[in-house]
């Protein structure tokens, strides 16, 4: 196993990142996006192979509830490891770099969406500082990979207030 190195995605990357985790649509989608300014892609390498990503969601919110009570801030978007690399630390490795990239863009809170079923992901964003909203829970969109259509999943909706390195 080589040593992770996490930086923003670059066009180039599409074809190991299709290769190592699929999602050629979504990949596609979110580099279209960061190319406009919308959001940041970061990848997790080991050597020269693409382990995971997140996406630094910089737009305003697909979903009128995160808007409203959350205007203006960012969130944290299609956390994942490669199958073969999970529970070793990467994917918390990934949400602090994450973090620090926002709070380098000048963010004072991130949120996220996670699945209301997905309780492993909740205890690892609970661990990490993230706090449930005082609002109810949201139907979230989420890209498909198939044939072109947004999934809906209900989701937990969780902030965290950043802070900067000095």
């Amino acid at each position: 196993m080589g040593r992770l190195h996490i930086r923003e995605a670059d066009p180039a990357d599409l074809d190991a990142l299709v290769g190592a985790l699929g999602q050629q649509r979504f990949f596609a989608d979110r580099l279209r996006r960061q190319d406009e300014g919308l959001g940041v892609l970061l990848i997790a390498w080991e050597d020269d192979r693409p382990v995971g990503d997140v996406y630094l969601w910089l737009e305003p919110a697909e979903e009128a509830e995160i808007r409203q009570h959350l205007p203006g801030v960012p969130l944290l978007n299609h956390l994942e490891i490669h199958a073969d690399r999970q529970s070793q630390g990467r994917g918390t490795e990934l949400i602090r770099a994450a973090e620090r990239r926002l709070a380098e863009l000048g963010h004072e809170r991130v949120a996220l969406a996670v699945e209301v079923t997905n309780e492993g992901a909740a205890k690892l964003y609970d661990r990490l500082g993230y706090r449930e909203w005082p609002h109810d829970v949201v139907e979230c969109y989420s890209l498909t990979d198939g044939v072109g259509e947004l999934g809906i999943e209900i989701c937990r909706i969780l902030v965290k207030a950043l802070t900067r390195e000095r």
